[in-house]
C-alpha cells in the first residue's frame, strides 16, 4: 500500500517539477522581451510548483520507510 502512495508522490513531483520547468521557460522568454511583470509572475509560478514537488518528494520518502521500515 506505502509503495504506490510512494510512486504517487513520485509521479506528482515529476509532474510540478515539469511544470515548474515550463513557467521557468515561459519567465525566461517574457524576460528577454522586456516584459518583467510577466516574467516575475511567470517565475512565481515556477516556485509555487517547485514547493509542490519538494513536498510530494518527501512524502514518497516517508512512504518508503513506513513500507520498508526505519534502519538502525
Amino acid at each position: 500500500m506505502a509503495t504506490n502512495q510512494a510512486a504517487e508522490h513520485h509521479h506528482k513531483a515529476a509532474e510540478h517539477h515539469e511544470h515548474a520547468a515550463r513557467h521557468h521557460k515561459e519567465a525566461a522568454k517574457h524576460h528577454e522581451a522586456g516584459n518583467y511583470e510577466k516574467a516575475a509572475h511567470h517565475a512565481h509560478l515556477a516556485h509555487g510548483h517547485t514547493h509542490h514537488a519538494t513536498h510530494h518528494a518527501a512524502e514518497a520518502a516517508k512512504a518508503h520507510v513506513e513500507h520498508h521500515g526505519k534502519k538502525p
